[in-house]
């Protein structure tokens, strides 16, 4: 589906609607005393705060105002049927592990786009007040009254490259060791960042991010903001990402096709 300039503008004054009224609802239980956390994951820890969904109901609120035509996906409260061919994929906070721990690093996620893969995304860190978001006109943060374009970093070997992901083990043992098999060859791996990590891609910080087992709202907002940039983002066949599952986000082509060839050297032995 083609957006067009004005489509595209109205989506992103909507969208800055719902990362405001995100952010007014999650500030006040950030590094609260009292918040407490229920598990989604038997046998494992994949919390949710009353935070996370009180985010997601302010923008479904914010959408059913201004966009009751668009389809919903979000991470808390599933999927809403819409009729205009347009999807709006919410993760009210990316990273509550770390919501939960104090650290600045989670986020709030907003994509909107159609079946081929978002359009617009945003990645909105309420407690520094920055707000990262990527648009067909290119790729901008927002901090307070000030604005700046934002570009990814310009090729370099992966030895010289920093490498980033949110979890360690990364996903099953042989995606793990997929992963080490370039992070070896990087010359700095940092672990933890959750949502914060694309948008260092976007501002030209880091290199790659490479995670598996993503869902779609976790990397529709993160991919359309690093395309806005200048990156790439796809899975780790080079296919499209928008859908989650293994995913790269790389700075620029040329490492990206570096990074790609030994995630698929190593899952192949």
């Amino acid at each position: 589906m083609k957006i067009d300039t004005e489509l595209s503008q109205e989506l992103c004054r909507v969208a800055h609607l719902m990362a405001d009224a995100a952010r007014a609802v999650i500030l006040p239980y950030f590094r609260s005393s009292d918040l407490g956390a229920d598990n989604k994951l038997p046998g494992g820890f994949d919390p949710v705060t009353v935070a996370d969904r009180a985010a997601e109901v302010a923008m479904r609120d914010i959408l059913v105002q201004h966009r009751p035509q668009d389809a919903i996906l979000g991470e808390e409260l599933g999927s809403t049927a819409g009729t205009s061919g347009l999807t709006w994929v919410l993760d009210p906070i990316d990273g509550t592990r770390g919501f939960i721990s104090g650290t600045p690093t989670w986020g709030v996620l907003i994509a909107v786009g159609d079946d081929e893969g978002p359009s617009i995304g945003i990645v909105d860190q309420p407690y520094t007040g920055e707000r990262f978001i990527g648009t067909p006109e290119g790729a901008t943060l927002i901090h307070g009254e000030n604005r700046r374009s934002l570009h990814t970093r310009a090729p370099r070997p992966l030895s010289e490259a920093i490498v980033f992901t949110t979890f360690p083990e990364v996903g099953s043992a042989q995606e793990g060791a997929a992963f080490r098999a370039v992070a070896d060859r990087a010359q700095l791996t940092r672990y933890g960042m959750d949502c914060y990590a694309y948008a260092l891609v976007a501002s030209g910080q880091v290199d790659l991010v490479i995670e598996a087992g993503l869902n779609s709202y976790d990397i529709q907002g993160p991919l359309a903001l690093i395309q806005a940039a200048g990156g790439i983002v796809t899975d780790w066949e080079g296919g499209p990402a928008h859908n989650g599952g293994r995913v790269i986000a790389a700075a620029n082509t040329e490492i990206h096709s570096e990074a790609l060839v030994l995630l698929q050297k190593s899952l192949e032995t």
